[in-house]
């Protein structure tokens, strides 16, 4: 056994990085095997900052570049190919995403009071208690699917946002809600992620937002369901894909941390990406990263490349500032306000799961889903 520490150093450095391409190489799988076609556009354009695709379409990558988008250009938020448009062809009407003006700003103002801290603090009393129970197998030998469980996180999470009176006040509510939301939102996202359009997608959004608005029920109130339901199908997307990464790396050590965990579960969302590509409308001309836009041009803006996920793997100890690496939720006005929830639940998991020091046993891709993830991502305790 060497005792030089030269050597060491080299060694935990080689060791490191091995472990660093075993976790980027499975969740590239994500995007081979549910998106390839995306993940080939990416990847080919990344050189440029923005490149313009014929003769309406941008591909925005650089940082710089999809922030002045975000916070300097307007915004056509009703478009056909935005969330917004998505949401008025399903008959969604009325939520955050399709609203204008002083309309918008009001709801904004709303569901910040929910999703703020204090908010964040009293939803981890619906979910915390439901992670532990559901990762009591762990020390016992046993394993567990951590897709499923972000699926009934995240439906406890609605379920708390929208008050028993929203769907019924029965125990298989929150995991039902949250079904139907990501059913919703994977039909309504299909519809304007890039490539060959799927047969009946149309349809298929319109049947899933009429069974979501039957399980809310009449007096949900809808921007704060379609806000809570965004958030929280972002958590479920990126939540299994930011286990299985911090496994692989062997990063259990920062997660353990109270001081570092929240800094590696923002570098997780950094990298991981969830939704990795944010499609707007300009809805006047301008410009974007010195390039001329037009109104009605289409932008798409590659959220996964301003946050550097392709350059550097997470780190804790030596994070990107919170400026770079919460550009996977927008930015200015178009930051998703469930942001806060998404890393605050992320860093509960990783904490819980931190003593266990699990190792990913078995991954399969979800080749239907709108966002890049896992449809099943098992994993049993090392320690």
């Amino acid at each position: 056994m060497t005792t030089d520490p030269t050597i060491r150093t080299r060694t935990r450095t080689r060791t490191r990085a091995m472990a660093g391409t075993k976790a980027r190489r499975r969740d590239r799988r994500v995007y081979l095997r549910s998106h390839p076609f995306l993940f080939a556009l990416l990847a080919a354009t990344r050189g440029r900052p923005v490149r313009r695709l014929g003769r309406g379409t941008l591909l925005v990558h650089g940082t710089a570049a999809y922030r002045e988008a975000l916070t300097r250009l307007p915004l056509d938020r009703t478009a056909p190919g935005t969330t917004g448009g998505a949401a008025r062809a399903a008959r969604v009407e009325g939520v955050l995403f399709d609203e204008e003006g002083s309309g918008h700003r009001t709801a904004r103002r709303e569901l910040a009071e929910l999703l703020g801290a204090a908010g964040t603090q009293e939803l981890r009393a619906a979910w915390h208690p439901l992670l532990l129970r559901r990762l009591a197998p762990l020390p016992l030998g046993g394993s567990v699917d951590l897709v499923p469980l972000a699926r009934e996180l995240a439906g406890s999470v609605v379920y708390a946002l929208l008050g028993p009176g929203s769907g019924g006040g029965s125990p298989g509510c929150p995991l039902a809600l949250a079904e139907a939301a990501a059913e919703a939102a994977a039909a309504s996202v299909r519809s304007h992620l890039p490539g060959p359009s799927r047969p009946g997608a149309e349809a298929a959004a319109a049947r899933a937002a009429e069974r979501l608005r039957g399980l809310l029920g009449p007096g949900a109130d809808a921007r704060a369901a379609m806000l809570a339901v965004a958030a929280v199908n972002t958590t479920v997307a990126a939540l299994p894909r930011a286990v299985a990464w911090c496994a692989d790396a062997g990063l259990w050590d920062q997660a353990a941390d109270p001081s570092v965990c929240p800094a590696l579960a923002d570098e997780l969302l950094r990298v991981t990406a969830a939704s990795p590509l944010l499609p707007r409308v300009a809805a006047a001309d301008g410009s974007v990263g010195g390039c001329p836009v037009r109104a009605g041009d289409r932008l798409l803006l590659v959220a996964r490349h301003a946050a550097g996920a392709h350059l550097r793997d997470p780190d804790g100890r030596r994070p990107d500032g919170p400026g770079v690496a919460r550009l996977v939720f927008g930015a200015g006005p178009h930051a998703c306000p469930g942001a806060r929830l998404a890393r605050e639940q992320l860093a509960g998991v990783l904490a819980a799961l931190a003593p266990h020091r699990p190792v990913v046993t078995r991954s399969r891709v979800d080749r239907r889903a709108a966002l890049p993830g896992w449809r099943s991502l098992v994993v049993r305790a090392a320690a």
